[in-house]
């Protein structure tokens, strides 16, 4: 029986004693004796006060025989309902710090993991966009009531994300961001809702790793530029993506409604992507056409983003066939995620970040 089911038996078994009880003594006790009269000697009689009885068991051989039995059945019912109560505050403290040290062994383990700042508004919607395309990631968050909250919003107990990983602590203290695994880190996105403790996050963070990739909310357009001075590679604007959206529900409703049933799609999850191209990748020298990427991965080809501008351009929409692939070029494809990290994989040099993805 679990801890939480044991504690309801014990209040259940309380109330069926003390209802026994305040029964029996106002059966047995006679017509005088009250129904406050009945309470109050259940009461003293499962404390074990030592009170003077305000019912008279003296002459009474039954009554007599009823309140031993309920001193008996009183103090067995008190003595689980202690120990019930007891395992579940020393069981649930142990539990939950041996599940916050296995927590933190396998945040020790990412790399090239992403790390969000914050499950506010703008937070949550990240982690549930990383969640579904099954990209490793860690949340630090303030307050562990945030974190039930966000894994169980209706109390239904469904707890739908209960293997995310998470650091409770401030985001802004370098110490807590260590312990998310940053120096590992690939990117990180400061989606907290004071700008201000966004560009002290960008600052530190790009102090710690210059190679991580950190996208910052920027809810105030003055400092998005400091933040981009501070070392963010992007900012967004949660205001300004608002009105693109409501503009493009307007102009353009079934480009939007096509994006939407690639993010809301349930039974497959269709993405855009990219692909990079490194100095050793195999892909290196070999044409659109040979790497057959439609036919083998069922992947579809947009664009290439070359290194260096050709023609005026570094974005190639709908490349030819004959496209040769040279290093430091991203490959923009459109296709089922689980498919896409087949492509990336192959495409990818880098062996340490080949096993990290493979986990």
């Amino acid at each position: 029986m679990g801890i939480r089911r044991k504690l309801y038996f014990a209040g259940l078994l309380l109330f069926v004693i003390m209802t026994s009880a305040v029964a029996g003594y106002r059966i047995l006790g006679g017509p005088n004796v009250s129904f406050v009269d009945a309470v109050y000697m259940a009461v003293i009689t499962f404390a074990g006060i030592g009170y003077t009885e305000i019912i008279d068991t003296t002459h009474n051989i039954p009554l007599r025989v009823f309140n031993t039995t309920m001193i008996v059945c009183g103090w067995l019912a008190m003595i689980y309902i202690v120990s019930s109560v007891t395992a579940f505050l020393v069981e649930g403290e142990i539990t939950d710090i041996f599940r916050r040290r296995k927590m933190q062994k396998q945040i020790d383990e990412l790399k090239y993991h992403y790390v969000v700042c914050g499950l506010g508004d703008t937070g949550r919607h990240a982690v549930e966009e990383l969640e579904k395309t099954h990209t490793p990631y860690v949340v630090v968050e303030s307050h562990e009531d945030n974190i039930k909250k966000f894994r169980d919003p209706l109390g239904t107990g469904s707890d739908a994300f209960e293997k995310m990983l998470y650091v409770i602590g401030d985001a802004t203290d370098d110490a807590v961001l260590d312990q998310a695994g940053l120096k590992r880190a690939k990117g990180i996105i400061a989606g907290l809702a004071n700008d201000k403790d966004n560009l002290v996050i960008t600052v530190m963070v790009r102090q710690q790793n210059e190679h991580v990739r950190i996208v910052s909310r920027c809810s105030d357009p003055k400092y998005g530029e400091r933040m981009t001075k501070a070392g963010a590679n992007s900012t967004v604007s949660p205001n300004h993506i608002g009105g693109m959206r409501m503009a493009s529900e307007v102009l353009r409703p079934h480009v939007v409604g096509f994006l939407d049933l690639m993010l809301k799609e349930q039974s497959k999850t269709l993405r855009l992507e990219e692909i990079d191209i490194g100095q050793k990748s195999p892909w290196v020298g070999k044409t659109i056409q040979e790497l057959a990427i439609k036919n083998r991965f069922g992947v579809l080809v947009l664009a290439v983003k070359s290194s260096v501008e050709i023609r005026g351009a570094r974005f190639h929409v709908n490349p030819p066939p004959d496209h040769s692939l040279s290093p430091g070029e991203v490959i923009i494809v459109m296709g089922d995620v689980s498919e896409i990290k087949k492509a990336r994989l192959e495409a990818q040099h880098d062996e340490a970040f080949m096993l990290a993805a493979q986990d």
